[in-house]
């Protein structure tokens, strides 16, 4: 199978507007497509923007819902598929609103959605209910691809969860904010290498409210490698996923073989 190129798009938008993130996507989309990318990834609740209080449940869509159709139309129009986080309402739960993902296909297709299920801190566990389903999944050109959102990929069960499930290419789009950067630079790699994955992190940056996020988007390789790093400001970059040298790695790195789960029940 040949490189999935990857473009990560590290923004903040603009909070409360829609229309105006839509735009930017749009832009984004057609900036990688001109440069080979078949996937374009964007950060944590980038549809609305994060720190936005009530409004979460104002502009909170279903899945299904007008931009949902307006991505799929931007990603058909590009030929290459789009992951996005939005809040999403649930028509069969009233006023419950979730914290969620979604990767629409190169055609325009829904492929997966997901639910985050570690909610982190107190604005989060406020307007949000958290997911109960771990591994969500999807095939984009021969590569498995899952879905985890921010706080979810600092509990180490949940990306071997994915390993386990033979996730490839992890994405994890972020809201990650001052004080720890830690997070982007030093564990995203540490879990590509322990899990044998690629893992695209893909973070918001500036000044939002009470937060400065941090930026410092980057894909990592199973080998831990950085393949592409941003800065702190709003940046487009890209990496390749490469399913061969994947494939190398895990047959010379033996961590997911050489595991005992018999000793670690104790853990659940």
């Amino acid at each position: 199978m040949p490189p999935l190129h990857t473009a990560l798009f590290q923004s903040s938008g603009r909070p409360g507007d829609v229309a105006h993130n839509l735009d930017l996507l749009a832009a984004a989309a057609r900036d990688a497509a001109a440069t080979g990318a078949r996937l374009l990834v964007c950060p944590e609740l980038f549809l609305t923007g994060y720190a936005i209080g009530a409004d979460v449940h104002r502009l909170a869509e279903p899945a299904d819902g007008a931009s949902a159709r307006a991505i799929a139309a931007i990603a058909a129009e590009h030929r290459l598929a789009v992951l996005y986080g939005y809040p999403e309402r649930a028509p069969e739960e009233h006023g419950v609103v979730y914290n969620s993902a979604q990767l629409i296909g190169p055609d325009g297709t829904a492929l997966a959605n997901y639910r985050k299920t570690h909610l982190f801190g107190c604005f989060e566990r406020e307007w949000f209910t958290p997911g109960d389903r771990p591994v969500v999944q999807a095939e984009l050109d021969g590569v498995r691809i899952g879905l985890l959102i921010c706080y979810d990929v600092e509990f180490p069960e949940n990306v071997r969860a994915h390993a386990l499930a033979g996730t490839d290419l992890l994405l994890v789009p972020t809201a990650q904010m001052h004080p720890f950067q830690i997070v982007p630079e030093r564990m995203i790699p540490v879990r590509a290498f322990e899990n044998q994955m690629y893992l695209a992190y893909v973070n918001r940056a500036g000044a939002e409210g009470e937060f400065e996020f941090v930026g410092l988007s980057c894909l990592a390789g199973p080998d831990g490698v950085v393949r592409a790093r941003a800065g702190r400001g709003e940046q487009l970059v890209q990496a390749a996923v490469d399913p061969a040298f994947l494939a190398a790695s895990r047959e010379d790195n033996p961590y997911l073989r050489d595991r005992r789960p018999e000793l670690y029940a104790d853990l659940t």
